[in-house]
């Protein structure tokens, strides 16, 4: 019996391990049916190119170095020349994708919200408000979107608006000061200098508050909350430390005193239209927002904040930007007043003083110049988006939970889409120029479903001024000067200029 047992036991123990390792595959293979699991090694994703720079602060110092407007400076310049025009880096404390791609530019702007998602610095939310249009995502961006389409819709924008930025040009230009007769080394002699990009920012600034809530310019409560607004602005680009004295900090004191203004507009808008009759109401955004739509106190107060922000500091920067290009271009100049000198004997023949819809449509050149402005001054550089699902593009594969950012300038920069790419030429985005078969990669208003609401008045706006400009005087710069990215766009000297009134043409 003894010996019986022996054998049993023994041959238990030869087949013990072949047991265990059947009951460990039956196992695995139960659970991996059960959870969806395969026994597949893991592909390792194929990244794009690039380097992760230092710990903590990644790459992100030497992408932020200010540079030439009109360039996209050392850092994208060497990394493209090395890399390639996709490549990773560590940019804003997160695992980045940085595209100067055309293609994947276009790609990620068209699958907002499937592949991609809006998703800006935390410290952005928190001066801008969380109720913001530039942070917002989704279905609450939708709504906030389409109120504001609703308000510039095609027949506002003829209606209310062509007038209402035509007056506030007038108003702008009225206030320069005439030239001196005196002699000067200067060919414009010896008038007023004082700083174009001041002028554009009370310009565009002027005209959304008027728009927004009725403020009108000059009045102590508009300049109030201008002087406001700029310190506001300062920290809305600035390192997010907030304690006292710093620019963030200002700026969220300067942020409570704006929204006060607002909310104190609301209130006054609430009980007149209760004791009013509720049709009678100030043709605003204001006005809009509490009759057209649901919005909470809350909502409607980051609404303004945030269409005050968008409206006047690109549209402001890129007027700027267009008397910057065009004083050094006099050949532009010229062809623009041409074409504005016929719209104004158009003017005449039928008997009228403003400029009407038709007018503006037959801006063509003009439009050729704004298209070139942004193009090469780039207001806005490139687009704060986050992957939401895994992406495979042109072999690299891109993680979900990766920022990546769709540099804008880098593909209106791009030698290969424009020939001499930092140039400004407007006869580029004439119909029967090449350049015009490219407008696919032009996006200086974004695009897809984040396509800036306001892209058709900003270029109202710097059509109307580039109206009265041409036709009224000429312009040159005091002292050198040109735009910088820091990242913001900004001339550091402000733009200063000297001006001399000219007598328009009578034909």
């Amino acid at each position: 019996m003894a010996a019986m047992m022996a054998s049993i036991t023994s041959e238990l123990l030869f087949f013990l391990p072949f047991i265990l390792l059947a009951l460990l595959t039956f196992y695995t293979t139960t659970v991996a049916k059960c959870h969806g699991w395969r026994r597949t090694k893991k592909k390792r994703p194929n990244l794009p190119p690039g380097a992760p720079g230092w710990p903590l602060v990644g790459e992100t110092f030497g992408y932020l170095r200010p540079h030439p407007a009109t360039s996209v400076g050392t850092f994208m310049e060497q990394h493209v020349a090395r890399y390639g025009k996709i490549y990773r880096s560590s940019l804003f404390g997160e695992r980045t994708v940085v595209s100067a791609d055309a293609g994947l530019n276009r790609y990620i702007l068209q699958n907002e919200g499937r592949l991609f998602e809006c998703s800006y610095p935390r410290s952005i939310g928190g001066i801008l408000g969380k109720w913001s249009m530039l942070v917002l995502v989704g279905d609450k961006h939708r709504e906030m979107r389409a109120i504001s389409l609703n308000f510039l819709s095609s027949v506002r924008l003829r209606a209310v608006l062509l007038p209402e930025v035509e007056r506030h040009t007038l108003l702008v230009l009225s206030s320069w000061p005439p030239s001196s007769s005196s002699s000067s080394s200067s060919s414009l002699g010896g008038s007023g200098t004082f700083s174009a990009q001041h002028e554009a920012k009370k310009f565009t600034f002027n005209l959304m508050a008027k728009n927004i809530m009725s403020m009108d310019p000059g009045e102590e409560e508009t300049e109030r909350l201008r002087r406001e607004y700029i310190t506001f602005m300062k920290g809305v680009v600035s390192a997010p430390l907030n304690f006292p004295g710093t620019a963030y900090w200002k700026a969220l004191k300067s942020r409570a005193a704006i929204l006060g203004v607002i909310e104190r507009k609301m209130e006054e808008r609430v009980q007149k239209m209760s004791r009013e009759n509720s049709n009678v109401e100030e043709d605003d955004l204001l006005g809009w927002a509490l009759k057209q739509s649901n919005l909470s106190k809350e909502q409607i107060l980051d609404l303004l904040l945030s269409l005050l922000f968008a409206g006047h500091e690109t549209s402001s920067m890129a007027l700027a930007l267009a008397i910057f290009f065009l004083e050094g271009c006099p050949k532009a100049v010229q062809e623009l007043r041409e074409e504005h000198l016929k719209i104004a004997k158009r003017q005449r023949s039928r008997g009228d003083s403003k400029l009407s819809w038709e007018d503006y449509k037959e801006m063509v050149f003009t439009q050729c110049v704004i298209n070139e402005t942004l193009r090469l001054g780039n207001v806005v550089r490139f687009l704060h988006r986050k992957v939401i699902r895994d992406v495979h593009y042109n072999g690299y594969d891109i993680p979900r939970g990766w920022k990546i950012l769709p540099v804008l300038a880098a593909v209106h920069l791009d030698a290969a889409l424009y020939d001499d790419p930092n140039s400004f030429n407007p006869w580029r985005w004439k119909s029967n120029a090449p350049c015009a078969a490219q407008t696919g990669s032009f996006m200086p208003y974004g695009g897809g479903p984040r396509l800036c609401a306001g892209s058709e008045l900003a270029k109202l706006e710097i059509a109307i001024f580039l109206h009265h400009l041409v036709l009224n005087f000429r312009w040159e710069l005091v002292e050198p000067d040109q735009a910088f990215v820091y990242p913001f766009v900004d001339f550091p000297k402000g733009l200063p200029i000297r001006v001399q009134r000219i007598a328009q043409e009578r034909e």
